[in-house]
């Protein structure tokens, strides 16, 4: 691979190839201990930085928040080449804007030789939304020459700028694409994932440098971009952060320091380090020597000045440690620094920096740099998460199995059982059969108000008559409460009846005249019938699509939902269909009179004409038939003030007793009255209300159960078979579409995958931790 030719600034990299001729041993010795690998470290902070490492090579910074160091400033303002001081490792150099989207260093010491792979992490898509699967991918193999990391990492930082080209074309050969990279930053990252024994066990994040302006061929949104990016790392309170301050550039235009006292407005975790400062203006010494006496813009953890290898130095291959001793030659030679107190030259230099963060990023972790105190929070956190994960996994559906068939038998055949447990009923308040149960008594009380509405009047008089006395012969069920069907007379009954005779004998009336009254009533009850298979259809659809829903719901992916929606509601219509026919025969069996429960009816039409001829006497002669009833003898002589009727009666029963009709009471004289001219008619009358009382029962027993037998348990007959032969098919092809019918969406195993990914993470952290204590 080679190595770009990119205008080296001051900012730029150095190497780690020796300046003078050095043998193999001496290079690897300038090599360890660069930064945080420094084994000088106190246990405690190398205790701490290993922890926070090993769990963010888990990935578990994903999970909770972990501490973590990220650098920011303005473009150009140092950040990379600090970086590349505190931690050994080089990033790309170039003048202006190098960083365009977020390079995450995780370092790892390792008793293996040292390596590097290089991750490219696309979490966002080419307009900014997040992905529903994050995408990792590896960039190349794995280097094992430091040299070779920079110019990887740039070809992997054009990748990520350009997610609609495949990214091994960035790897392949000298040549790049020639078409420039598609998006100016971005908020997916490059990992390198660092392992050797000289290298330190720490988590670093170089973010790209706030933009001041984007007049200079800069993309509108570029300027929004890079601070919401910088914002989402530095909100986090575990953040550790490193504000890198140009001093070459005025203070007041580095909009850093405002960026992070939005998120960190005591500054207690942010680390001011004032780079360049070999290019202070004349005369502006004494102001950024009050950043560093930390006097100008207060900070708890202090501010700190570090001198990076200039151009010349680079391109003499100056190695880390040359870099160290020449930029201690500039603190120590160059005024002010020189003639600085010795408390304020511990804040000068790159070695200073490195202390300072140690010990801050590890208290940090610590809490009080003690580390029984922050680990049990960790803990707990992270018990915490693995706990809502177990919660969120339980609640998706499992995922689809290898076998294809066997999970869509047993898949269809726990609908069926489902469908024939609830038809079936169940004893819950919501269960299928409680709900119809409203309909049935609706339905009774309908076929109940289509009694005959019989008048004992003639049409005309109807007004002259008062209501009919509650019939008390009847059950309390049996007696609606008010009649729909509309009033016949009595008159219009017999005319009708007398109409209808032919060659009948005098008194005598055809059958036909009652069978027309039964049918006319009779016809009524189709209505209230098909009102009421309506509505149980409409209850028995909505529960039996929270069942089909609750079982096909997550399939919709592979139309399997679809499908066996087809199938069951095809199931149900041809239930319907059978019951619609067999509720029209029981109306057409009903339109023809017929009874053998000869006795109920028989029962039934005498105490209809009894109630019937009653209610006429009492309308003709009820003064009469009343004083009848009231009448009590009288003994002795006459008295003053005696009634005709109770002059009378005595004679009556007299004369009764003397023809040898003793036995007579006062109440059997109604008898002797003249018959009723309406007589027929209340025969009639009386016939048609008994037919009605029994045929009714019988017609609202048979209604609900024509109806629960052939479309409430009919739909559990034959079911599975009939989604077998819709859905499964038995044929060569049928494994194949089991599996396509199975197909879950993709969102949906990608958020298993996720989920079941930081399960394991949790897990591996949890076993890590416990191991501490």
């Amino acid at each position: 691979m080679s190595t770009s030719s990119t205008a080296l600034s001051d900012d730029a990299s150095f190497s780690s190839t020796p300046s003078s001729p050095l043998g193999e041993h001496e290079f690897e010795a300038d090599r360890v201990g660069v930064g945080l690998s420094n084994a000088h470290l106190s246990p405690k902070r190398r205790q701490m930085l290993d922890l926070m490492n090993e769990l963010h090579s888990m990935g578990v910074q994903t999970d909770i928040d972990l501490p973590q160091i990220a650098v920011i400033g303005q473009q150009s303002a140092g950040k990379s080449s600090l970086i590349e001081a505190i931690t050994g490792v080089r990033l790309p150099r170039a003048s202006g804007t190098c960083t365009r989207c977020p390079t995450e260093c995780r370092l790892t010491r390792a008793s293996e030789p040292w390596n590097c792979t290089v991750f490219l992490h696309f979490t966002v898509d080419e307009r900014g939304q997040r992905l529903s699967k994050v995408r990792h991918e590896q960039f190349g193999p794995v280097i094992t020459n430091p040299d070779d990391v920079e110019e990887r990492h740039r070809r992997a930082q054009l990748a990520i700028l350009s997610p609609n080209i495949p990214s091994k074309t960035f790897l392949e050969g000298d040549r790049l694409p020639s078409k420039g990279p598609e998006a100016s930053f971005s908020a997916n990252c490059v990992s390198l994932q660092i392992k050797g024994s000289e290298v330190g066990d720490i988590s670093f994040c170089d973010l790209p440098g706030l933009i001041y302006s984007t007049a200079k061929g800069g993309r509108e949104g570029d300027k929004k971009l890079v601070q919401e990016l910088l914002e989402s790392y530095i909100k986090n309170p575990n953040c550790l952060i490193l504000l890198t301050i140009a001093c070459e550039t005025e203070f007041e235009t580095q909009g850093a320091f405002d960026l992070v006292k939005q998120h960190d407005q005591d500054f207690k975790r942010t680390i001011g380090v004032l780079t360049k400062p070999d290019r202070i203006p004349t005369g502006e010494e004494d102001r950024w020597i009050r950043y560093i006496r930390n006097t100008e813009e207060y900070f708890p953890l202090g501010w700190y000045s570090v001198k990076q290898p200039d151009s010349v130095q680079l391109k003499q291959s100056i190695t880390y440690q040359g870099a160290r001793a020449k930029e201690a030659e500039f603190f120590s030679t160059f005024e002010p620094w020189a003639h600085l107190s010795f408390a304020e030259q511990q804040r000068l230099g790159t070695a200073n920096v490195v202390d300072r963060l140690s010990e801050t990023l590890s208290d940090l972790i610590a809490k009080r740099s003690d580390i029984a105190v922050r680990l049990p929070e960790i803990v707990q956190e992270v018990q915490r998460q693995k706990e809502r994960v177990e919660l969120s996994l339980s609640k998706l559906p499992t995922p689809p199995s290898t076998d294809s068939l066997v999970e869509m038998t047993n898949l269809l055949t726990n609908f069926s059982n489902a469908v024939a447990s609830h038809v079936e009923g169940s004893p819950d308040e919501d269960g299928l059969i409680q709900a119809i149960r409203p309909h049935q008594e609706k339905f009774k009380l309908a076929i109940r108000t289509l009694a005959p509405d019989f008048r004992l009047c003639k049409q005309a008089e109807s007004v002259f008559f008062s209501a009919l006395p509650p019939m008390d012969f009847l059950l309390p069920e049996d007696r609606p409460p008010t009649l729909s069907t509309g009033p016949i007379y009595l008159d219009d009954v017999l005319k009708k009846a007398q109409n209808a005779r032919t060659r009948e004998l005098p008194n005598n009336y055809p059958f036909v005249v009652t069978k027309q009254y039964i049918q006319l009533y009779v016809g009524k009850w189709k209505a209230p019938a098909l009102a009421y298979f309506d509505a149980v259809i409409k209850v028995t659809t909505e529960h039996m699509m929270k069942i089909l829903k609750g079982h096909f719901e997550r399939f919709t992916h592979g139309h399997l939902s679809d499908a066996a929606s087809r199938s069951f509601l095809g199931h149900m219509k041809r239930a319907e269909e059978l019951t619609r026919q067999r509720l029209h025969w029981l109306m057409e069996v009903e339109a023809r009179p017929f009874t053998l429960n000869t006795h109920t009816l028989a029962d039934y039409k005498e105490k209809f004409l009894t109630y019937y001829k009653g209610c006429r006497q009492n309308s003709e002669h009820g003064v009469l038939i009343k004083a009848l009833d009231t009448y009590k003898p009288h003994s002795g002589a006459s008295q003053t003030g005696v009634t005709v009727f109770q002059g009378g009666m005595p004679k009556i029963m007299a004369g009764l007793a003397e023809i040898g009709l003793g036995g007579t009471k006062p109440s059997d004289l109604p008898k002797l009255l003249p018959a009723d001219p309406f007589d027929p008619a209340l025969e009639i009358m009386a016939n048609v209300r008994a037919y009605f009382q029994v045929a009714s029962k019988r017609f609202i027993d048979n209604v609900p159960q024509a109806v629960d037998f052939d479309y409430i348990d009919g739909m559990k007959r034959e079911l599975l078979d009939v989604l077998y032969r819709d859905i499964i098919r038995d044929d060569s092809d049928v494994r194949v579409r089991c599996r396509e019918l199975l197909r879950e969406a993709p969102a949906l195993s990608t958020r298993r995958e996720e989920l079941e990914g930081k399960r394991d993470r949790l897990e591996k952290a949890q076993i890590k931790l416990m191991q501490l204590f």
